[in-house]
């Protein structure tokens, strides 16, 4: 089918697109809010809980940011499809705003008790309901006006506002920091970033209820072809249904993957496996962000000349070819020190198999306690990568660090013994002249850490395992002086542009897979599983992979393996749609 002669864009089109990706942009803002200042709200609302209700709490927190979203996608997509994408959309951004601004009047639990948290958990929730209709309407609101040929670079612009909610969240809450000071921001400041919202929220609305119903589904409506029933059309029908679990597997399963890689767990793996210190490595990623956000246009527009299947399964591929080696070398770029001793130094867990768990923990609140998993995890987060060798039946687990052998849980006489050592120590540094107030200081917290019955244990092995990874020569963080930004950013950027590969055409993709009558229950349901399951889980996926093999890059098999089947599922069962005429595909 030939596509329309391109034309300029026009004024409404110009709206339609900076509407939806103003109020998206708004939304994910709030999203990443929650996330940015975890620590600080945990401090705020989590307190003086509880084991039992603070692990609730944390369950609860964790299905706001990624299990909703689904749920939220079925329940607007609905509501999309049958009363119109405009007035559908209008209320999720209500719903998030609102919800993010009460976040920032919440009382804490020092001031109304269990109530604090169980009202945040009810606003994370209703957050994520929000988002899982945010996308898609604004996806297909935008598609709808957009003309034949033009798709991919219209929706491309809503594909551009995660990078840019990241951003302007980061840059509200560096500037109040900054503004107000630490002690001041932990205390009362992190509240400024969620109220500022109420603004932001009053622009969208007010440019929302400006716009007009998409064409598609004016047309539709007059004829008298909206759904009845979305959701029983679009998952109790065989034949949408299919498509709905094509779209998942053989498009975005993939597009999450890459897309979390690129932008996340690069980001983690700098700070966490890398030892590169939070700021550094947050601007190592802004700028390579700057560098790759214009090619989410690029890549939507060029999908409107050779297609948007080829674009995104070659992005995954890329993604699966290259991600090892990749990110080697970004060890090597940012922390060659470790990468030397990873070469040069052996590190093995001997322990009893039936100990080893394998440490999937996405709500951080399931607690590893054999004495192999406490070696792994202590191996695992100081970016140490092992053998494991196994031993009989209930021996305890041993780290060897070259010829040396560390103990990983230690007898009351092990702790006796070291604790008179640290006391030793201590009155050694209290008598010399002049005296040295930080030894004096770090001894004594170790005679407490070692009188202390709950962390003697962990203490020790913490020294003893220090002393051996320093012997041979593993660093406790990145050495900034060899740290190598032209090459970093050179591997960032690489990663954020296999990012806008995938992202920027799916958009379009999605829309024109479905009929307008079920289009926005239909291409929501996959997109927020995809990206809110697949995608959302991969870190900590990717830890508990580390944790159990012992090599610090085997994280990187979950999106390997996952993009992967993208490109093969996609390849074989996926037809292009980048000339299907939407008005007719009813």
């Amino acid at each position: 089918m030939a596509t329309a002669a391109p034309r300029p864009m026009s004024a409404e089109e110009k709206k339609v697109i900076f509407a939806s990706s103003l109020g998206t942009v708004f939304e994910w803002y709030d999203f990443y809010l929650y996330g940015s200042l975890a620590a600080i709200i945990a401090k705020q609302f989590f307190s003086g809980l509880d084991e039992g209700s603070a692990f609730i709490f944390a369950l609860l927190a964790f299905a706001a940011g990624f299990i909703v979203r689904p749920f939220g996608a079925l329940f607007f997509g609905r509501l999309g499809d049958m009363i119109g994408r405009k007035y559908t959309f209008l209320v999720t951004i209500l719903i998030m705003g609102i919800s993010t601004f009460i976040v920032g009047i919440l009382p804490t639990y020092a001031q109304i008790g269990v109530a604090a948290p169980v009202i945040l958990i009810v606003l994370r929730l209703l957050q994520g309901l929000a988002l899982g209709g945010e996308y898609g309407g604004a996806a297909t609101y935008v598609a709808e006006h957009a003309p034949m040929g033009k798709r991919g670079a219209y929706t491309a612009w809503i594909q551009t506002t995660a990078t840019l909610g990241l951003f302007l969240s980061l840059m509200v809450i560096l500037g109040t920091r900054t503004a107000v000071g630490e002690e001041a921001f932990a205390d009362w400041g992190w509240r400024v970033p969620f109220l500022v919202s109420i603004l932001l929220l009053a622009v969208s609305v007010y440019i929302r209820l400006s716009m007009n119903e998409s064409p598609a589904f004016t047309k539709m409506k007059s004829e008298g072809k909206t759904s009845k029933s979305p959701l029983s059309e679009s998952f109790g029908q065989w034949k949408n249904l299919k498509i709905v679990i094509l779209a998942l597997f053989g498009l975005v399963m993939g597009q999450a993957v890459i897309w979390y890689s690129g932008q996340f767990y690069a980001l983690f793996f700098l700070t966490q496996a890398l030892k590169v210190d939070g700021p550094t490595a947050n601007i190592m990623v802004a700028i390579s962000l700057i560098i790759g956000t214009p090619f989410f246009i690029v890549f939507g527009a060029l999908s409107d000349k050779i297609g948007r299947k080829p674009i995104i399964l070659a992005g995954c591929l890329l993604g699966a070819l290259t991600y090892f080696p990749v990110f080697e070398a970004l060890t090597k770029a940012a922390n060659p020190d470790l990468y030397a001793a990873q070469q040069a130094s052996k590190v093995t867990v001997t322990a009893d198999p039936a100990e080893c768990s394998f440490q999937f923990n996405p709500t951080g609140t399931v607690k590893f306690t054999s004495s192999c998993d406490i070696a792994k995890q202590r191996l695992a987060s100081a970016s140490v990568s092992y053998e494991n060798i196994a031993a009989p039946a209930g021996t305890p687990a041993t780290i060897k660090v070259g010829e040396t052998v560390v103990k990983v849980k230690y007898s009351p006489e092990d702790i006796a013994a070291a604790k008179a050592k640290a006391e030793a120590k201590l009155a050694e540094v209290s008598a010399a002249t002049p005296v040295d107030d930080k030894a004096v200081a770090a001894a004594k917290k170790s005679v407490a850490d070692l009188s202390n019955e709950k962390t003697a244990g962990a203490t020790l092995l913490g020294a003893n395992l220090g002393a051996a990874l320093k012997a041979a020569n593993y660093p406790a963080k990145a050495d900034m002086a060899k740290f190598d930004k032209v090459t970093v950013i050179i591997i960032l950027s690489y990663l954020v542009l296999l990012v806008t590969m995938v992202y920027g055409p799916i958009a379009a993709m999605l829309v024109e897979m479905f009929p307008t009558r079920i289009r926005y229950t239909s291409m929501s349901l996959p997109y927020h599983i995809g990206n809110g399951w697949f995608g959302g889980l991969m870190p900590t996926t990717a830890f508990a992979i580390v944790a159990q093999t012992g090599n610090m890059y085997n994280g990187l098999w979950y999106p390997v393996i996952i993009a992967s089947a993208t490109v093969v599922i996609g390849a074989l069962f996926i037809s292009e749609t980048k000339d299907v005429d939407i008005y007719a595909n009813d």
